[in-house]
């Protein structure tokens, strides 16, 4: 790049440029909300038929459309800006070369050159002629030594001045070529291929060229106020809340992951974030499916052993599967999971279903999701639920069910207030019931995240008052509660527990919440309390081990009107009913069991 070039450099028309791109980002945002709060909501709740299913289908491909035109927006004007700011630097650096080569009486000129005046040195008799110098770049320290040499040498004082203007002028020019060069390609890469789908492969295209950007970006990045680390939701909401605009834009569009794992900031935040992992590692994910062999289809054979054949996999059938059967099988449940989320998004306004948030994310190891139905942080009650043993994204479906099923029966409570439950997969849940679930230390190092939760439930609440919180437990999501009250501060109003082997403590008044504010379930037929008191239960070493059904502990114990360990959330069931009303801040609809020994006093 020339002199003339980077001078006439407008930093500002870029920044333009990318506000321009910004805001079309948000304006596809808002079509995509449009469209799958209100038309899809408005078509599923007042049409049937094939016809209105065809055009429920085209809709939501017209929203993803949507979000990839946000996702891409945002990165071309990060881009935009990432480019700005580097030639903003150079530009600046050669303006003040410039500066200082004028002030010590040199000139400038058009080639970059250097012409400096002529001067004698201290004791020399005879004044030098001036002369023209030219700079370079990248010098090493021998260049610059031997360069730092000549200058002392040369009769002019004024020549060693100059050629330091001039290789600084030199690197300014190199540096915004440089700059050029690097964002060029960057920039070309986010157009989009010209037909009317986004496909998982333009979502997998997504994440690269958002690693591109970032690459590239690393200096604009690097510029910007970085989030607290290891900070509280509190301080995770200052910090947001101290950037501007473009720096929100910027962290969202190159570091969505970081952004959407962020307890205190805006549930909205959060879901944007989110939704954008959540797509690009959809379709990353499923191309390295697609890349995967089909399985043998001869996968069975018959061998005689002894008297009897014997059913077997066939020789192929194992060498396929020993290759690639783990990650084949790890794929489809990630990928299983990600499309009940998606199922969850296209599920609202039905009867009167709240849009749905994704508050965090993320495919790896058993994977993690959090998802609220209604925004925690304008919710007059919230409810927060952990599930337990087997737990993972690929089985997150039934998780959702469920707060759905709650959220459904607390919102037709008696009064107006709003109400949000939320899945909490947050943590890594036991996955084998024998060999992991007889363990403390998935709930042990679970529970400060899910206390983390929870505070950061404070931190982004916009509401004229505290909101009433709720914490749901099951099976060993009930442990996890228990341990994060006997960590920390549960920073929760109530405590539902159903199914549970124990919290390791012995008494309710230890869960963090006011007296008479925990309440347990424990259905017929259910094994797993008594099965786990031994590995979860509380006790004072004074007494035996105690978990929340036995009378000693001190729970309201709940009717259940279910069976077994997994319908304390079957539509139409009293365990749900009272659940629900616990959730909305009607306790004194719940309906309890009689202690024990009641019928013993009834004459």
């Amino acid at each position: 790049m020339d002199l003339a070039t980077l001078k006439a450099f407008k930093s500002s028309e870029y920044e333009g440029a990318a506000d321009a791109y910004r805001a079309a980002g948000d304006m596809a945002s808002a079509a995509k909300d449009t469209i799958d709060n209100q038309i899809c909501a408005g078509i599923r709740n007042q049409l049937k038929g094939e016809a209105a299913n065809a055009a429920a289908r085209e809709l939501r491909e017209l929203s993803k459309n949507f979000h990839y035109a946000q996702t891409e927006c945002g990165l071309v004007s990060t881009a935009l800006n990432g480019f700005a700011f580097d030639m903003a630097v150079a530009k600046q650096r050669l303006e003040t070369a410039i500066e200082d080569a004028r002030a010590d009486h040199c000139t400038v000129n058009a080639n970059g050159s250097v012409t400096y005046p002529a001067g004698k040195k201290p004791g020399d008799e005879k004044t030098a002629d001036g002369g023209t110098v030219t700079g370079s770049t990248g010098g090493s320290p021998t260049s610059d030594a031997l360069e730092r040499q000549a200058a002392n040498m040369h009769p002019n004082p004024n020549y060693g001045r100059a050629m330091t203007y001039a290789n600084r002028i030199a690197d300014a020019l190199k540096e915004a070529t440089d700059a050029d060069e690097k964002w060029a390609p960057k920039l070309r890469a986010l157009r989009a291929d010209d037909d009317l789908k986004v496909s998982k492969r333009d979502w997998a295209d997504a994440q690269s060229d958002m690693g591109g950007v970032r690459e590239a970006g690393r200096s604009y990045l690097d510029s910007l106020p970085e989030p607290p680390k290891d900070g509280s939701p509190k301080d995770n909401a200052s910090w947001w809340n101290g950037l501007s605009p473009e720096e929100r834009a910027a962290w969202l569009s190159l570091r969505p992951d970081t952004v959407g794992a962020l307890d205190g900031l805006p549930s909205t935040v959060r879901d944007e974030a989110n939704r954008v992992v959540l797509s690009e590692k959809q379709g990353e994910l499923q191309l390295e499916l697609d890349s995967i062999p089909k399985p043998p289809a001869n996968e069975w054979t018959w061998i005689k052993a002894g008297q009897m054949p014997s059913r077997v996999h066939t020789d192929e059938w194992m060498a396929w599967y020993n290759k690639y059967g783990d990650r084949h099988e790890q794929l489809n449940k990630s990928l299983k999971g990600m499309e009940s989320i998606q199922d969850r998004f296209a599920q609202t306004g039905e009867e009167g279903l709240p849009e749905a948030y994704l508050l965090g994310f993320s495919p790896e190891g058993n994977g993690r999701a959090i998802v609220a139905n209604g925004n925690p942080d304008t919710a007059d009650h919230q409810a927060v639920y952990v599930p337990g043993t087997t737990s993972n994204l690929g089985g997150i479906s039934g998780d959702i069910g469920r707060m759905v099923n709650v959220w459904r029966v607390a919102d037709a409570a008696p009064g107006n207030d709003s109400v949000s439950t939320i899945t909490w997969l947050g943590y890594d849940a036991p996955q084998n019931i024998v060999k992991d679930s007889p363990f403390s230390h998935y709930a042990n190092d679970g529970a400060p995240a899910f206390n983390q939760f929870m505070d950061g439930l404070d931190a982004s609440h916009t509401g004229d008052s505290d909101p009433h919180r709720t914490a749901i437990g099951h099976s060993y999501g009930t442990t996890l509660i228990g341990s994060a009250a006997r960590q920390g501060d549960l920073n929760a109003d109530d405590v539902i527990l159903a199914g549970s082997p124990g919290v390791q403590v012995p008494k309710a008044e230890q869960l963090d919440v006011p007296s008479g504010h925990v309440w347990n379930q424990e259905a017929d037929g259910d094994p797993v309390p008594d099965i786990g008191r031994y590995g979860h239960g509380g006790t004072d070493w004074d007494g035996p081990w105690t978990i929340p059904s036995d009378e000693r502990f001190g729970a309201n114990q709940m009717t259940t009107d279910t069976e077994g360990h997994s319908d304390y959330w079957k539509e139409k069931s009293d365990s749900l009913w009272n659940q629900g009303q616990v959730v909305a801040g009607n306790s004194d609809n719940v309906k309890l069991k009689p202690p024990p020994n009641y019928w013993a006093h009834v004459k």
